[in-house]
Formats: structure tokens, sequence, C-alpha cells
């Protein structure tokens, strides 16, 4: 299967509102040698970081367009250019190969990769392997689990994208010192907002009738263990690979077993798979944004929106009480 998501015009991504990526742009013009924080940013978790703890002192660009997929990005010349001209490239290591080789050729002093600023673990896939998932075993300092699968959707717990800012925050301080002290407090007024979600998580996701959850694709691991839950993917980390026969027969037993209500699938992938494997096993479907992008089919303009209505709709799923 080779589904790709639709691409929107970089033009929604602005005027967004309060938390969303106002100074966010895909415009290379844009992105260097201005009288601002130049930074370049991977993919939107990277780009809202860099908004959020940047404000008015940081220039923020994005190297992957609202709407499309992550995972399959190519680096054109216009971006390596983009790259060597900007103060600072924050991305994540392993997500994106792409991105990886680009920021690892260019001369930017500085380069932040959100990887190393929290734990990467390996959630698995329900105990299949996935073909290209060894491309994400990449964090240094963790040698001995480089064989496995490293799971990179670090952003969907509050907690550790919160760990993740924190190191962000350092970085631009080091970097641009001369705004060092608005960087920290924009810092700081982040992760007490992260630590609020994280809360509301908590509270909303306490007292279940079940625990399960089935997804298109295994993105939403950290989420899952943070709070107690049980994320069954129908594919791999790659939302575009094709489960076997095999993994739809056991999906359809696990749901009678452990009374799972909803399989969810996302904006931008196809649902044809969700909702066939719905449809067989008497299901109802619903979305799960694993929030690689915010587009007009969003539930929200910004994280902390796609994050709440993704709780809303486990809550939904799992019978919350």
């Amino acid at each position: 299967m080779n589904v790709r998501r639709r691409l929107i015009p970089a033009a929604l991504a602005s005027a967004l509102g309060l938390g969303a990526l106002t100074a966010c742009s895909s415009d290379s013009a844009a992105s260097g040698n201005t009288d601002k924080f130049d930074v370049v940013a991977s993919f939107y978790p990277m780009a809202f970081l860099a908004e959020q703890i940047g404000g008015d002192h940081a220039n923020v660009t994005s190297l992957t367009q609202p709407g499309q997929e992550p995972h399959d990005l190519e680096i054109s010349t216009k971006q390596r250019a983009q790259l060597e001209e900007a103060d600072a490239a924050l991305y994540l290591k392993g997500l994106q190969p792409a991105v990886d080789e680009a920021v690892g050729q260019t001369g930017i002093k500085t380069k932040i990769d959100a990887a190393s600023l929290t734990h990467l673990e390996d959630h698995g896939t329900g105990g299949h392997t996935h073909e290209g998932e060894e491309g994400h075993a990449e964090e240094e300092g963790h040698a001995e689990e480089e064989e496995h699968a490293r799971d990179p959707h670090v952003w969907l717990d509050p907690v550790k994208y919160a760990e993740i800012a924190q190191g962000v925050g350092k970085a631009f301080e080091k970097a641009d010192p001369d705004h060092a002290a608005d960087y920290k407090k924009n810092t700081e007024a982040l992760v007490k907002k992260l630590n609020g979600l994280n809360g509301d998580f908590e509270n909303g996701l306490k007292n279940t009738k079940s625990k399960v959850f089935f997804t298109n694709h295994a993105a939403f691991g950290y989420l899952a263990e943070r709070y107690g839950l049980t994320q069954e993917a129908i594919s791999g980390i790659d939302p575009e690979s094709e489960p076997s026969g095999a993994r739809v027969r056991e999906l359809q037993q696990e749901a009678e077993a452990d009374g799972v209500t909803t399989v969810f699938y996302e904006t931008l992938v196809s649902d044809k798979t969700a909702k066939t494997l719905a449809r067989d096993a008497n299901l109802k479907t619903d979305v799960l944004d694993p929030l690689e992008g915010i587009t007009d089919k969003s539930r929200g303009d910004d994280y902390f929106q796609v994050m709440e209505s993704n709780l809303k709709a486990l809550q939904a799923a799992l019978g919350a009480k």
C-alpha cells in the first residue's frame, strides 16, 4: 500500500491563534539571514516547540509542509540552502532519514536533536516486526538496543514533550544569549501548560471500562504507557505498511476479548483498512490524531487543542466513568 497524505497550502499554518505556528513558514526565502534567531524545524511538533520557546525573537520555518507525510520527506536543494543559512536546526533523529542526513552535512552551528533530550523506547507493534523500523534505532547512548525499533512519537506524551521542551529552551539560551531570559520564561510557561495537559489525561483516563485501543499505526505507544493503556496497531510505526491477514484476525479476536469498541484512524492516511476491520468486527471508527501536522482536517488549531480532542476520543472509546 502506498498511501500518500494529500498536501495542503502552507497558508493554513498561519493565523492559527494562541499557541499556533503564527510565524512558522515553509518559504525558504524567509528562513535565514533575518534579524531574528532563525530556526529550521523538521516537522510540526518541532516547529511548535521552536515557536513557543522562541516567541518574538525566533523566525521559525518547517521543512515539512502542513499535511505532508513526515517520514517520506525528501530534502530539496533549496531546503539545504535554507539549513545552511539558519542559526539552528531542530529535528528528531530517526524519524526523517533525509533530514538527519541533510543536517549532518550542513555547517549549521546549533543542531538540536530532540531524541537526545529524552529517552526513546522500543514499544514494538504487538509482537510484529515491520519493514523499515530499524531506521528508528539510532539514539546515542543506547547501542545495546539498536537492533530494535525505537519509537520516535515522543511528542504524544506530554511529559516527554516537556522534557524535550526544557532541552530546547537551554539550547536556545546558549545559542542566542541576548534573549536567554525570554527563552527561559517561555520554556517555563510551555512546560507548565504541558504539565496541565498531563493532568487532564491522567484524570480523564483514570477510570475506564477498557484499557485497550486500536489504532491505524503504532504512534501512541508513549501515550499508552504513560496512562496505563494498551495500544494495538493495525500496522507498524510506518502508517503505510499493510497488515497481514493473521494480524487482522488477531485484532478481531482481541476486540471481543478486551471489550474494544472503536478502531482509530488518522485524517491524513487512508482509513480503508481501519474501516474494514471495524466493519468485520462490528466496531465503531473515530479519529486519533498523531499530530505530525496541523491541517484543515485537524480537530484543533494547535498541539494543545488536538491533544484535548484526542483525550475526548479516547474517553468515549474506552468508556471513561
